[in-house]
């Protein structure tokens, strides 16, 4: 990584950050104190705040769009999440404005009517279902009431009828008539108007809420017509707002051309200025360098700018290298911590262990095959767009080809034995166990042991990398190569110890290695300590070993999820074909039941495991040899699209 120190005219800034951001390898950091300039300075509330509401009309847009595609079973016509376009027409971008503006204009004008009719026609629904009940009075719904006699007109419950008349009998001033089950008119003598109204409050009575001079009937067929008239309007409303969908292209171009116009802006917190020029550091990947040059040629002859090493106290961006299959498991390393830009970029080894390690918690030829399938399609799903969702698709599907080639060494298809051989011991039955230095051990909890040697043995061979990619010969050798051999040793002893293998040589041989191994590490492990610090750092040293074999142990893990797995699989399977077997037609089709989806579900919750505790073990037992982590990940100027993948230098 280069270090670029620029210095330009303060008038021609906006063309030096358009024409670094299309380079796509300058990432722009903060100006080192200067006496002679001093920060530029720029309130981005106003443009943060015009970019929030053009984010979030074209959401409403878009999700209205998507709502009424599915709603109407229609061929969905709109961009994809994202899309790729080139360099000029994202730069054009700022001609799609008064468009954009326009369109939000209307996008939200066309949601408050919505809104607006939405809620009368809620209402109307509600008035139209208390007046259904008043649709068969044909005469006026207001009731005039006279000097001596007063009205009432409402409802009561159908079910409380006969109980009202009984009550009803004993007012001898109280006449009532039904004009149905639940409707009620009462015409009461003043003098029993209070006696009658308690009366109807007893049987829950509801006032007629209609006061006019219009019958029952037609107020019912006008709030009907009403309700028509608003579901049209609202028709009218979602299809001119559907007919808007047209112009989400443009709109997401616009977006994310404003995103790249406020990243500018708010740029200034890290630039200095003059009375008349800025000054601007950044870091550019070594191999961009020419790019770079020749970008900011093209600008402007009054342009001064120079290349650079990073200082020793700088830590420049981290700008990770890695193959199309390795690159997947950089979002592993990044929950985890990315790799600083000065150490060894362990993506490429931890891969190779990440997926033999999935591949043997799953160990089977069915879930590798689903991995492969479900993984290569959620991958292809998210194409270019760097999300976790893809990188998980390609984690998932390159570790089922190693499920695969465990499940043929261990004769495993969906808990089949398909195969005339198998190479792998039985996780059951006589052969699940070996013995280990006269002590029973299941022999899969060994073979775990012995992968977890092999790779704390990789671990400490990048230790010693690391040390020699810095200069540090002897700390390679003493603090890396030494341990190294040490884990050999324990292998090596490990598999002597292992009755079965028939090699006692190697309990010795391994014994020896690993305690010359281990003398010449407590031997050298206080070579850069003064007096009592070398023999406290090698007394640590040797102590060092417990947690050793604490992180061996920490591998049988691997044992554990594959048995509860395997396990699992077999109950389904076992169960599934007895089912199948019994030849009742219901039975069959229960058992094919069963088998899918126990296997996808053993497939999902054993996939979870194996990704939390396979990554697990990357972390603690493989990163804790060498690894520092804690970088910044490299992002230049202007990469912050959300809705667009801007094609590198295509005009």
């Amino acid at each position: 990584m280069s270090k670029l120190n620029l210095v330009a005219m303060s008038y021609e800034k906006d063309k030096v950050l358009n024409a670094l951001q299309r380079t796509g390898a300058t990432e722009v950091k903060l100006h080192s104190q200067t006496e002679y300039a001093a920060p530029l300075n720029t309130d981005c509330g106003d443009l943060r705040d015009y970019l929030t509401g053009l984010e979030e009309t074209l959401k409403k847009l878009t999700e209205f769009a998507q709502k009424h595609i599915s709603k109407n079973k229609l061929k969905s016509d709109l961009p994809e999440e994202t899309f790729e376009i080139t360099y000029s027409e994202f730069f054009a971008a700022n001609g799609l404005k008064a468009e954009a503006e326009k369109t939000c204009e209307e996008v939200n004008r066309l949601f408050g009517e919505k809104k607006k009719i939405s809620s009368e026609l809620a209402k109307i629904e509600k008035t139209i279902a208390e007046a259904e009940i008043y649709a068969s009075v044909e005469s006026p719904l207001k009731l005039e009431n006279t000097a001596h006699v007063r009205f009432r007109l409402g409802a009561i419950p159908p079910a409380a009828k006969d109980k009202f008349i009984s009550e009803a009998g004993g007012f001898s001033l109280v006449s009532y008539k039904f004009i149905s089950d639940g409707l009620i008119m009462v015409a009461a003598h003043k003098a029993e108007a209070d006696k009658a109204d308690a009366l109807l409050q007893n049987f829950d009575f509801v006032k007629c809420p209609f006061d006019d001079g219009r019958t029952g009937a037609e107020i019912y067929s006008s709030l009907q017509a009403r309700r028509e008239a608003l579901r049209t309007e609202l028709q009218k409303n979602a299809e001119e707002l559907f007919a808007l969908r047209e112009n989400i292209r443009n709109l997401k171009i616009y977006c994310d051309h404003v995103t790249f116009e406020l990243e500018k802006a708010e740029l200034n917190e890290k630039l200095l200025s003059t009375e008349a020029t800025f000054l601007l550091e950044a870091y550019v990947p070594t191999e961009a360098e020419n790019t770079v040059r020749e970008a900011l040629g093209g600008v402007s002859s009054a342009v001064y700018f120079e290349f650079s090493e990073p200082s020793d106290d700088e830590m420049p961006p981290t700008l990770l290298k890695n193959n199309r299959v390795v690159k997947n498991f950089e979002a592993v390393t990044n929950m985890y911590s990315a790799p600083n830009s000065r150490e060894f970029d362990p993506n490429t080894v931890m891969a190779f262990f990440y997926s033999v390690f999935l591949g043997f918690i799953m160990a089977d030829i069915g879930y590798g095959l689903m991995m492969i399938l479900g993984g290569s399609f959620l991958k292809l799903k998210n194409g270019r767009k760097q999300n976790m969702a893809g990188s998980l698709g390609g984690v998932f599907a390159i570790g089922g080809i190693f499920t695969v080639i465990w499940g043929v060494l261990f004769n495993s298809f969906f808990g089949f034995a398909i195969l005339p051989f198998k190479v792998m011991p039985d996780l059951q039955g006589a052969e699940m166990s070996w013995s280990l230095a006269g002590i029973n051990v299941p022999a899969l909890l060994i073979i775990s042991m012995l992968i977890g040697v092999v790779q704390i043995f990789a671990g400490y061979i990048c230790r010693a990398v690391q040390c020699w990619r810095r200069g540090k010969i002897l700390d390679g050798i003493f603090d890396g190569v030494v341990w190294a051999v040490f884990s050999v040793g324990v292998g090596l002893a490990i598999a002597g110890f292992v009755e079965q293998f028939n090699i006692p040589v190697l309990a010795t041989v391994g014994g020896i290695i690993a305690g010359a191994s281990l003398l010449v590490a407590i031997l050298t492990a206080g070579r850069h300590e003064k007096l009592l610090g070398k023999f406290t750092k090698g007394f640590g040293s040797a102590y060092g070993v417990i947690n050793y074999a604490s992180d061996i142990l920490s591998y049988a893990r691997l044992y554990g999820l594959m048995l509860a797995g395997a396990v699992i699989a077999d109950i389904i399977t076992s169960n599934s074909v007895n089912l199948i077997a019994s030849g009742n037609v219901v039975f069959i089709i229960l058992g094919v039941a069963i088998m899918v989806i126990g296997h996808v579900f053993n497939l999902a919750i054993g996939l979870l495991g194996a990704y939390i505790h396979d990554a697990r073990l990357q972390y603690v037992e493989f990163y804790g040899r060498f690894y520092e982590g804690e970088g910044e990940l490299f992002t230049p100027l202007g990469s912050k699209h959300k809705h667009v993948y801007v094609l590198n230098n295509q005009l």
